[in-house]
């Protein structure tokens, strides 16, 4: 099935995900990780992107970023990605392709889903169980948002500076939404909207993507309504036909 086109918004956040072709490594030494956050944060500037939150895994990343410009997101990936693959074939002394493909992404609504798409990409490497918590994680935003470590990478966004009045109190805040679980609902909502480029958020504010962009925001229904007395009319008619 042919895959339909991406779906970007400037000023409108993104949740983005890459993987390593066959699921491979992209990551094996502290270097790696380093240079590849070195050419993020100069894509980010050039291309005009905020980025927020960041998770690198051993064979994918996570990235929640707010492009500036419609363009921003898939030249910030299309640069990192490149400088990376040269630097990781060269070090490493492989050829091919070291992406599985294009990246995935999902424009994510603000007042829903936001701050759960920040402590989703932060867990990461507690859902893997790599780390019983996030704080002992070193290659995230997590010591940035919730602890207050520089990164020069993190720019916050608005939703972020609601969360307080001050840094300690934002930091504080932050900290206590870790204590929630996500549910496994919304855990499969932002991995299909993602893997799909749909749209995460509400009916409303799908509907207001699909005004601004002229795209499907979400699949479709099949089969009808099932919950409708309609439905249930119908499927009975033609079980006994």
């Amino acid at each position: 099935m042919a895959r339909h086109p991406r779906l970007i918004l400037s000023n409108h956040p993104h949740h983005v995900i890459q993987r390593g072709n066959n699921r491979s490594d992209i990551f094996t030494d502290d270097e790696d990780y380093q240079y590849y956050l070195e050419k993020l944060a100069v894509a980010c500037e050039r291309f005009f992107c905020q980025l927020h939150a960041y998770v690198l895994m051993t064979n994918h990343v996570h990235l929640l970023m707010t492009p500036k410009v419609d363009t921003g997101v898939s030249k910030v990936m299309q640069s990192t990605g490149r400088n990376y693959a040269h630097y990781f074939n060269q070090k490493y002394d492989r050829t091919g392709t070291l992406w599985d493909g294009r990246y995935r992404n999902t424009i994510v609504d603000i007042e829903e889903y936001l701050l759960t798409c920040y402590r989703y990409i932060e867990l990461n490497p507690v859902r893997a169980e790599t780390v019983s918590h996030p704080s002992e994680y070193p290659w995230s935003s997590y010591a940035a948002n919730a602890l207050g470590h520089d990164d020069e990478l993190i720019t916050v966004h608005r939703a972020y500076l609601k969360l307080g009045g001050n840094h300690q109190s934002r930091q504080q805040s932050y900290r206590s939404l870790f204590k929630r679980r996500i549910s496994k609902q919304i855990l499969n909502e932002i991995r299909e909207s993602t893997n799909n480029s749909w749209v995460l958020g509400s009916d409303k504010f799908k509907k207001k993507v699909e005004k601004l962009s002229s795209r499907q925001a979400s699949p479709k229904q099949r089969g009808g309504d099932r919950r409708s007395k309609n439905f249930h009319r119908t499927y009975s008619k033609n079980k006994s036909a």
